[in-house]
């Protein structure tokens, strides 16, 4: 990190979040994975010219200023993010031309230690790179970043400028000023607040206590775990036949359902959850 700050911002509501759960979670720093550490693996296939590549990431801390920010929390225990007026963009590369018989094992492991490195929060950047090379043609790049600096809807555009700036081995004179982050948190700092408690107590009236399924949480953090079940095509085709009759969508079906086995399990007919909703202003 550049020791030049370019400005301090504050935190939006999410990030916030974030934020706590880094340090809340992070007490002891090798014993357990920050679960908002997100990983992106990219097969290229062909010829690379790796320093332009290297290049193109490097560019993108320089356009995007929250892709430098640092998080730290002020004496009164406020958060604020520093925003640095240079960073280096941490890039590793690996060869693993060589290894034949057990390469697809050490990829995968490589990916695993990758995506378990947590970040400091206060040292921006919070992401790095790693190109391993599997062949003379063909590598993979390890797209690794919290997820307070970058999500899923910005990604796309990300992904949409590096290889235009791959192109130019990191000229970006040719593309669009990049929307300044700032502008969405004063836009958040517009908000009427009160509005919008009044309405979330509206929707949780009369609610006297979380939906916990289990009496007892877990003493240590406990990182998420992804179980995958397909189901038979004619039970997805007749699920998506119903779903359009009444006018609904699978994912309501779903969350009607997961409210339904709450409601079961917990004994109790009003019952809430979260959900992930991919909208925003």
């Amino acid at each position: 990190m550049d020791n030049q700050i370019e400005e301090l911002l504050p935190l939006s509501p999410l990030q916030q979040g974030l934020l706590f759960h880094a340090l809340y979670d992070g007490v002891d720093k090798d014993a357990y994975r920050d679960a908002y550490v997100v990983q992106l693996a990219f097969d290229l296939h062909g010829a690379l010219n790796v320093p332009a590549l290297r290049a193109a990431a490097q560019t993108l801390l320089a356009r995007h200023a929250n892709l430098r920010a640092g998080f730290i929390q002020r004496k009164s225990g406020a958060p604020v993010q520093v925003i640095a007026r240079r960073a280096t963009l941490p890039w590793r590369e690996l060869d693993l031309v060589d290894l034949h018989a057990g390469q697809e094992a050490e990829l995968l492991r490589l990916q695993l230690i990758e995506a378990e490195e947590r970040f400091d929060m206060a040292k921006p950047p919070l992401l790095r790179c790693t190109l391993i090379k599997l062949a003379p043609e063909r590598h993979r790049l390890l797209f690794t970043h919290h997820h307070i600096v970058l999500d899923g809807w910005s990604m796309p555009v990300l992904l949409q400028e590096l290889f235009a700036l791959y192109q130019t081995a990191g000229d970006d004179s040719q593309l669009p000023p990049p929307a300044p982050y700032r502008t969405y948190l004063a836009w958040l700092q517009r908000q009427d607040r009160t509005n919008v408690q009044n309405a979330w107590r509206a929707a949780l009236s009369g609610l006297t206590e979380p939906t916990r399924l289990i009496a007892d949480r877990p003493a240590e953090p406990m990182v998420p775990e992804s179980l995958l079940f397909e189901l038979p095509a004619d039970l997805t085709d007749a699920l998506t036949r119903l779903v359009r009759q009444h006018g609904l969508t699978l994912n309501t079906l779903v969350q009607g359902a997961w409210a339904m086995v709450l409601s079961c399990l917990t004994g109790r007919d009003d019952v809430v959850f979260g959900i992930t909703v991919a909208g925003r202003p």
